[in-house]
């Protein structure tokens, strides 16, 4: 397959996801809009949904490190989560292909696919860099220092991770219940004295 076609369908696909949204938007539409046959789309992508998940995943890993960067590091750990989950629930709700996420209906079929794709492992480089951060929040004594920093980070993951769950858990919690579980482990986690 030809780069420039495959490139071609993703940036035309990413155009009609924008404008139509994922549900309203078909393969014939991305390749009329592409100029390209429907078999070259299946010999880039076995599906629609493949793409978006693709497009899914380039632009919230995009997000992530926007807000990343936009973080102050010299804040309390309190602070530097709770600006981490406002700019990032800001800028899911402000991007398009992103917002589809907490669209009923649509979120679970996409859920799905994100674990299928192993999403979570995309974001290696946030990963990363919250270790650190984690590391020296514990040498500094601001958290606990008796939890693995790994263990910790895996906690975190687990607060994401309930997002994925949203339609079990309930859309009208979302994504109040982020901040809540957010900020209750924290205070968890800010408790360093001894018994």
């Amino acid at each position: 397959m030809d780069d420039g076609k495959k490139q071609l369908i993703h940036d035309r696909a990413k155009e009609l996801f924008i404008e139509k949204g994922f549900k309203d938007t078909n393969v014939a539409e991305i390749t009329r809009k592409a100029g390209v046959a429907v078999g070259t789309f299946y010999l880039s992508y076995p599906s629609k949904e493949k793409l978006f998940m693709e497009i899914f995943i380039e632009e919230n890993n995009a997000l992530k490190q926007r807000c990343l960067d936009a973080l102050d590091f010299s804040q309390s750990p309190q602070a530097i989560t709770a600006r981490m989950l406002q700019l990032n629930l800001e800028g899911m709700h402000e991007n398009p292909i992103l917002r589809q996420w907490y669209q009923p209906g649509i979120s679970q079929k996409l859920e799905q696919l994100f674990r299928e794709e192993n999403a979570v492992g995309s974001l290696s480089f946030l990963y990363d860099a919250f270790l650190v951060v984690v590391e020296r929040w514990q040498a500094e004594g601001k958290i606990r220092r008796d939890i693995d920093s790994r263990m910790i980070m895996m906690v975190f993951a687990a607060i994401a991770n309930a997002d994925t769950h949203k339609d079990e858990i309930g859309f009208e919690y979302f994504p109040e219940l982020l901040h809540v579980m957010g900020d209750l482990v924290l205070r968890g986690l800010a408790d360093t004295g001894t018994p």
